[in-house]
């Protein structure tokens, strides 16, 4: 019999982890413009190593009546209205992201999405909000639970801003390219496979059953 190959499926519960970041018009999901999605699948090769895999990226149309905060503009750097952006409604943006993420948990025989996101509650929230807006039934992604690359980075390197943790973790960062949602999702991807990998390298996973577990002896004291 041959050796079963690693599989997606069985690393998460049957969740398929896709990372995800936005670039918006300020912090509140409901009133605030989505500007710019991307999102990549992961898979995982034939050694068991979590990799990027497939990525997609749009930038967005500010929907009507939307809140433009000219703080978040100039952090960006974002013009919502030049027409090179090329800019797309946001159901159309949603639905492209959402085509592939489905295409992916289908690939992988997984039963659902998970988010993972650098403060993931934020870009959650912002897809959630713009999932409600255009009346989208079919959302992909598990409804409140995601993967957060802050925290798992402050644990595995003691750092929370993404640049720092992938300076830490080996992963080059073009602070110049930061704040461009395609650039910002490809670095926390491999953010995320990193700490993953090493999990798995140092003997996190897969996880020792405890009947396999040999008892401590405590020698007593004299």
């Amino acid at each position: 019999m041959s050796e079963q190959l690693p599989s997606m499926a069985n690393r998460f519960r049957g969740f398929l982890p896709v990372v995800v970041d936005v670039e918006t018009g300020g912090f509140n999901a409901h009133t605030d413009a989505l500007l710019e999605i991307a999102a990549v699948t992961l898979r995982m090769d034939a050694q068991g190593r979590l990799v990027p895999d497939q990525h997609l990226h749009y930038h967005v149309e500010p929907f009507e009546g939307a809140n433009l905060e000219q703080a978040a503009l100039d952090f960006t750097g974002i013009d919502p209205w030049n027409p090179l952006r090329g800019a797309v409604p946001e159901e159309m943006a949603l639905r492209g992201i959402f085509e592939m993420v489905r295409k992916a948990v289908r690939e992988q025989q997984c039963n659902r999405a998970i988010l993972v996101g650098h403060n993931a509650f934020f870009d959650h929230g912002f897809v959630k909000a713009a999932v409600a807006r255009a009346n989208i039934k079919r959302d992909p992604f598990h409804p409140f639970s995601c993967f957060d690359t802050a925290s798992l980075a402050g644990l595995a390197f003691g750092q929370t801003v993404l640049a720092k943790a992938c300076e830490m973790a080996g992963i080059p960062f073009d602070k110049s390219q930061a704040h461009s949602a395609l650039y910002d999702t490809e670095r926390t991807a491999e953010l995320f496979c990193t700490i993953v990998n090493r999990w798995r390298e140092l003997g996190g996973w897969p996880p020792v059953p405890p009947s396999d577990v040999a008892p401590t002896l405590i020698e007593p004291e004299d």
